[in-house]
């Protein structure tokens, strides 16, 4: 996300989103405009993982207060290790 945008959207929400891709494997990202970002990454136009594993659906979305909340949340669920991501998503989701 640009400067430029959040400093158009004061006060909106963040969200960390996390993606079930092509293979099995999980991104994780954040953004304030969920359905924009996906449609980036489904038309290849996203990330750079996504690109080479497209995204399926979307696995989860957590709303956070600010950027940097949702930069912190981002960074954590990034340290995880991938069987941990998993727990962790389906704790959320259950």
């Amino acid at each position: 996300m640009s400067g430029g945008e959040a400093a158009a959207n004061p006060g909106r929400p963040w969200y960390l989103y996390l993606l079930h891709c092509r293979g099995g494997s999980l991104y994780t990202g954040i953004t304030t405009d969920v359905d924009k970002r996906y449609a980036a990454h489904a038309a290849g136009k996203g990330a750079r993982y996504t690109r080479s594993f497209p995204p399926e659906r979307i696995a989860l979305v957590l709303t956070f207060a600010s950027k940097g909340e949702a930069l912190a949340a981002e960074h954590a669920v990034k340290a995880m290790s991938a069987a941990q991501k998993r727990a962790w998503l389906a704790a959320h989701t259950a």
